[in-house]
């Protein structure tokens, strides 16, 4: 074990489950939110990942509440000890054009994407700053760079994260905690596979890799930020797409 404790929102989700395995393959104590609905399919995926060896601590809370991912979170410490990794991947998607958005599509995205990455941000970092350690890593999104149509919502969210990023990496630099945002492309997971194959395969044209990114690839990514020696690497955006957007 490093000694370090890591928590990650969203953390039963396909990107979440491989930064999870990641995490605690490095010596990491981890522990994995997910929201009190997918509670059964996130024990299943412990359960299987505990029959590898890979050890996961399943806290349930929805993270679009502040007041439940403040409770959630002091649970995790009182399990696991102080969170000095902060992961924010919880997100969703729905899609429309502007013209046929409804409310609730707008609200639902920027609650899940945005709001939570407050939420949990909010719950750990003063307690980063007095121990002199953190590191925060946010999921965005290359859509929230480059923007998508049918997005609005979806991107908005995803470029907050990262304008987040920035404003509270410059509040915390001396304190000796960084804050950093992973921006993934088109990743291999099963809501890719929802896109129709022909929009698939003129997605993965246009990408210089030639093929979708693996969950496995993002964890990387955020292993690398979380580490000890990550620390003179702040407010910056990572880039994890196959050249699909450079910028």
């Amino acid at each position: 074990m490093n000694g370090r404790t890591a928590l990650v929102t969203g953390g039963t989700g396909c990107i979440g489950r491989s930064i999870c395995e990641r995490l605690a393959g490095a010596g990491y104590r981890v522990a994995a939110n997910c929201h009190p609905g997918d509670l059964r399919n996130a024990a299943d995926w412990r359960e299987e990942a505990a029959g590898r060896g890979i050890a996961v601590h399943l806290e349930a809370f929805d993270a679009t509440d502040f007041d439940a991912t403040s409770s959630g979170i002091s649970s995790v410490e009182g399990a696991l000890g102080p969170v000095d990794v902060l992961i924010n991947a919880a997100g969703i998607t729905r899609d429309a054009r502007l013209v046929n958005m409804d409310l609730t599509q707008w609200q639902a995205v920027v609650r899940t994407n945005l709001d939570s990455v407050f939420n949990a941000t909010r719950a750990v970092i003063d307690g980063m700053v007095a121990r002199g350690f953190g590191r925060v890593v946010s999921i965005s999104s290359v859509n929230g760079q480059r923007g998508q149509f049918g997005q609005a919502n979806y991107s908005a969210a995803k470029a907050g994260v990262h304008g987040f990023t920035m404003a509270v990496a410059r509040e915390v630099a001396r304190k000796g905690v960084t804050v950093n945002t992973v921006s993934p492309g088109y990743i291999d997971s099963p809501l890719i596979m929802q896109v129709p194959e022909a929009v698939r395969d003129g997605i993965r044209e246009q990408i210089p890799a030639g093929r979708f990114g693996k969950p496995e690839e993002i964890a990387r990514a955020v292993l690398f930020l979380a580490e000890d020696d990550a620390g003179y690497i702040t407010g910056a955006d990572l880039s994890v797409n196959g050249g699909y957007h450079m910028g």
